[in-house]
């Protein structure tokens, strides 16, 4: 069973992560987007995330890039204390919306 949901509500794309976003995610989370048309809005939703390692904060990076860098809408959702300590740390709000 994929640690890996999507869904999709008026227009608006989620990636819903079951566990850690970390190195043994990657696969499933890269074909979780490739099928989002670029510059649509995604929610990535981290509520039920323990951690984001490395490794997840480049899958996050990947997933901006795919759907056009600076110009695409990428929101990080439900992130406990741990996580929004990480992505703090590595300055994601620049690149990110947290909510």
């Amino acid at each position: 069973m994929s640690r890996i949901s999507t869904s999709e509500v008026d227009g608006r794309f989620a990636i819903t992560i079951d566990g850690n976003l970390a190195f043994d995610l990657n696969r499933d989370f890269r074909l979780a987007y490739q099928s989002i048309p670029p510059h649509r809005p995604v929610v990535v939703d981290l509520t039920r995330s323990g951690y984001v390692d490395s490794v997840g904060l480049g899958m996050l990076i990947q997933l901006r890039e795919f759907l056009g860098g600076d110009r695409a809408s990428v929101t990080l959702l439900g992130a406990n204390e741990t996580i929004r300590t990480i992505l703090d740390v590595a300055n994601f709000a620049r690149l990110f919306k947290i909510a």
